[in-house]
């Protein structure tokens, strides 16, 4: 539960407006954030209490206290010191960071170095994992981390949301509670865990990390970047160096299940509006909609 110094930060009415973020509402969550190569990218779900990647830290975002930082670029982790920081000046946990296992001895020098620098306590969880290891954040909440492909030790996550169900065989007795009660009671396992794609995201990566995790598909919001959208750019140099183009998102269009598409992380070469005519210009029609250019 949220401390009162948290729902204040939450609630102020002229929260400080020190980074851009943008906004959007699907099914009972808030996508809030910003991300454009080489300046900064960040990422929450409130409702979730979770986010991802520190390339900066809006002043609203302080209250969130789980993150999952997708690589150590800095424009994915600069903020770091300065969120630790805050949450101990405004008397909060300390929070917890989940990041590649490779980086985590490297993070911990960063925060070391700032502590004596700014002379005062950088007090943070810091938890390396690798592809494949699952964190159980609640009794409904597990993240998955999945391997990306970047320039150095990368890692997307899904959120699953877990629930219950009813095996098929004892669904005829669907509202007979005492017998279910009964059933469980004497140790049968009437249930089974069924789990739900809620949210993935994918960091930076080149084309072989949106493939190496099928079930991004079809969360319900799929974050992830498209740092080059211009024709005639070369696709071997874009992806040697860990990124992913337009075109890779539409040679898989027909994969793309997920209820809403976030795209960002754009080459700061373009101007906005450049972006957004060449995105629309080459965006088949079963990805418009869906995929938000984030901008």
């Amino acid at each position: 539960m949220a401390s009162d110094l948290e729902a204040t930060v939450e609630s102020l009415d002229h929260p400080v407006d020190n980074a851009p973020v943008r906004s959007l509402v699907h099914k009972g969550m808030t996508i809030e954030g910003y991300s454009r190569a080489a300046v900064q990218t960040y990422w929450r779900i409130p409702e979730l209490k979770l986010g991802f990647d520190l390339g900066g830290q809006p002043w609203s975002f302080m209250a969130t206290p789980t993150w999952f930082v997708s690589h150590t670029h800095l424009d994915h982790l600069a903020a770091l010191p300065v969120y630790v920081a805050r949450r101990r000046m405004m008397k909060m946990a300390p929070p917890t960071i989940y990041l590649p296992a490779e980086a985590v001895e490297g993070v911990e020098l960063l925060l070391r170095a700032f502590q004596r620098l700014d002379r005062g306590r950088m007090p943070a969880n810091l938890v390396g994992l690798t592809p494949g290891q699952e964190v159980e954040l609640s009794r409904e909440l597990v993240v998955h981390a999945f391997p990306t492909r970047h320039t150095l030790p990368a890692l997307g996550f899904l959120v699953w949301e877990r629930r219950r169900k009813l095996k098929p065989e004892f669904e005829p007795l669907i509202g007979d509670n005492d017998k279910i009660r009964d059933l469980r009671l004497s140790g049968v396992e009437v249930s089974a865990e069924v789990r739900l794609p809620k949210v993935a995201y994918l960091g930076d990566t080149a084309p072989p990390g949106l493939d190496a995790c099928p079930a991004i598909y079809d969360a319900e919001v799929l974050i992830l970047e498209m740092t080059f959208v211009a024709p005639g750019e070369r696709a071997a140099l874009i992806h040697k160096y860990g990124h992913t183009h337009l075109d890779d998102i539409v040679a898989r269009a027909d994969r793309f299940a997920n209820g809403v598409i976030i795209a960002s992380h754009f080459s700061t070469r373009l101007h906005p509006d450049q972006i957004q005519r060449l995105v629309e210009r080459r965006l088949p029609e079963s990805l418009r909609g869906r995929l938000k250019v984030w901008l």
